[in-house]
Formats: structure tokens, sequence, C-alpha cells
């Protein structure tokens, strides 16, 4: 299989390149890649189907991989080590632009069909329409690193920790209490309108063979998805992000085409000055995005989906466009997307990883009443998907 095989070689390729480490972070990229495919675990439709219809069922196994990731966190973070190695978590800023980024990533979520992760593993799958939503969530991500020293000096909380300013145990029971409340609301707004919760369609696979073939439940998606973002902290001494990788990828193209992008101030910071000059073998994010690709791409050839169609309407295609360089956008004036500020901020305990559920979510509620404009043909109910 052509997916098995280059993710072999891109393995023996980084082992022996740059590092046996960089090498085992390609392969959990693969395999958040293959789980996000299997699982359809996405947060856009998620959060549209609770907007639309009140079906819950994709925020509770949110709530669960968080908590799951907190239990599993914590502890390392407050320690400071994890099997030995230093860790430290994604603590951000907590302001303005975290508010402002969130909401356009929100409405881009909506109108680009996907997240930042569900943008990766559906390209991987064989979606044509989201590699123009990926395209342009690369051209938002860059700009927005042309802007960012404009919106980092608007008002703005210090990067804060729960796990620093409560103690590691206060804030872990705190976090748990906040999982358990969405989880408890999201319950009894779906029963208030439906009179019970919604039950997981039945596979047509069993054992094993819905093992490689899926679709798997929720609640593996949610467990797995903790467990391998563990497993990326105590690779990578971080956790898990995405689209840093894409404004690093645009801003190597520029580079590439005359522009002189290490003039710009973000692009000065040694971090990112380090990264723009290194080759992009190098960069950890980079080569997780490329193992999520590869790993839906897989996960779709075991299941027998792969089949990309480039008929894409008119209306989608301009949607995927817009949604696109919000969601790039966005994500750079919010300290990260879904995976880097909602996922792995919250399980970091940084503050602006909360300021960003909020703020994302109206944002999905305003995208949600404009996708009418971009799909008419729409059903108001709409199902659960890995978007």
């Amino acid at each position: 299989m052509v997916a098995m095989a280059l993710l072999l070689l891109g393995a023996v390729a980084l082992s022996l390149g740059v590092s046996g480490r960089q090498a085992l972070l390609f392969i959990v990229g693969a395999a958040l890649g293959l789980v996000l495919y299997h699982a359809s675990f996405g947060f856009t439709s998620a959060w549209r189907v609770f907007l639309n219809d009140r079906r819950g069922a994709g925020l509770r196994a949110q709530m669960v991989m968080l908590a799951v990731a907190v239990l599993l966190f914590f502890p390392a973070l407050s320690a400071g080590t994890l099997f030995g190695m230093p860790v430290k978590g994604l603590v951000a800023p907590a302001g303005t632009s975290v508010v402002i980024g969130a909401f356009i990533f929100g409405v881009g979520m909506q109108l680009g069909g996907g997240c930042a992760s569900g943008t990766l593993f559906t390209v991987g799958g064989g979606n044509a329409r989201m590699l123009v939503t990926l395209l342009f969530f690369i051209v938002g991500g860059v700009l927005a690193t042309h802007h960012l020293q404009w919106w980092s000096a608007l008002p703005s909380l210090p990067p804060t920790s729960i796990i620093t300013t409560m103690g590691m145990l206060p804030a872990l029971i705190f976090s748990l209490a906040l999982f358990a409340a969405i989880a408890a609301l999201s319950a009894r707004l779906e029963l208030r309108r439906h009179g019970q919760l919604e039950r997981a369609a039945p596979s047509e696979h069993q054992g094993m063979q819905r093992f490689f073939r899926g679709p798997w439940p929720l609640v593996w998606g949610a467990v797995l998805l903790a467990l391998l973002n563990y497993a990326t902290l105590a690779l990578a001494g971080r956790p898990w992000g995405i689209t840093s990788a894409f404004a690093l990828w645009g801003a190597k193209v520029l580079q590439g085409m005359g522009v002189a992008v290490s003039s710009w101030p973000f692009w000065q910071q040694p971090a990112n000055a380090s990264a723009l000059a290194a080759p992009v073998w190098q960069d950890i994010t980079t080569v997780m995005d490329i193992g999520i690709m590869l790993g839906a791409l897989l996960a779709a050839g075991l299941a027998g989906r792969f089949a990309p169609n480039l008929r894409i309407p008119l209306r989608s295609l301009v949607a995927a466009v817009i949604g696109g360089l919000m969601l790039g956008y966005g994500s750079r004036l919010a300290y990260g997307c879904n995976i880097g500020a909602y996922f792995s901020g919250i399980a970091s305990g940084s503050l602006h990883g909360w300021l960003w559920l909020v703020a994302a979510f109206v944002g999905n509620g305003v995208g949600v009443r404009l996708r009418p404009l971009f799909f008419p043909g729409e059903r108001r109910e709409v199902q659960l998907t890995g978007c």
C-alpha cells in the first residue's frame, strides 16, 4: 500500500537524517491521522450539530478527551519532567488577540468545512475541497505573521497557567468539574429537545475488522487522541500543535520567491528564525502534520473509502477560500487552533485555552448561520462527521 510505504520510507529517512525521536513523532502523527479518520473525530461538525440540533455526542466526546488529557498532563507539567525529559505546556497570553482570532477561526471552521486537524486528515483521506481550504489556511497563516506585532500589542493578560496559580490538584479538580458541567449541560439540552440521547449508529464491521476498517466509537477516538498527545509531550517536550507549520510553509514559499520574510518581527523571534532557516523536515510540527495526512490516507485505504472528487460547486469553493483564510489568520492571532489552543492549551492548564473555547464557539454560531449562503442545499439536521 502506498501510504504504508511512504510512512516507512519517511520514518527511516527521518531517523537517519534527523533523529530517532523525529521519526517517532512522525509515526505518532500518522497514528493521530488514523484515529481522527476512523473515529470521525471532528470539532466543526460536532459543534454545528449541537448548535443546530442540540445533539451533543461529539461535544461530550471532546470533554472525555480533555478529561483524560488533564489527568495525564497536569502531574507531568507540575513536575516539569516526563520520563526524565523536561516538558512544558502550551501557555500563551490571554487577551484581545485570542478573542478576535478564535472568533475568526470559529467562523472559518464552518465556512471552510473543518478545523486544523479536520483539514489535515480529510485532505489525507482524499477530500479535494479541503485541499483548497488547506492552501488558503497556509496563506492566511503567513499573512497573520506579518501583522502579528500589532495584534500582540493589544490589551492582554500575561501567559497564565492554572496549574501554577491554583496548584496542581485544585487545577485538576476545577478542570474536571468544568468538563463534567459542559457534558451535563449538553446532555440536558439534548434530552429537552429530543427526549433521549442519540445512540451511535451500528457498525457493519466487528472485532479486528472494525479496528482496521472503522468506524470507531467516539470514545475510542477521545481516549486515543489524549494518549497520543501525551506521547507527543514525552517525545517533543511540549504538546501537540498543528498550525505553526502552515505559517512556516507559507513563509518559506514567500522567501523562495524573494520576499524578505526574515525582516518581519515575527520571524525575527529566535525560535521562529531558527525554524525559518532550518530544513522543513527538522520542524516537529511539519513532520507530525505530514504524518497525520499519511495516517488518514492509510485509514481511508484500509476502509476502502479513498475516492477523491474534483467536482466542487462554485459556492462551496468560495466558502473554502474564505474559510481557509479565516482559519489561518485566526489561528495565529489566537496562539493556536482547536488543537494547539483548545485541546493542548486546556490540557496545559493555559487560561487562553478556555478563552479560545468561548470565543471560537461564538464564532461557530455565526458561521453556522452563514453556511446557507454557500451551501444552499444543506439540510438543517446535519450528521456528525469527522470535519
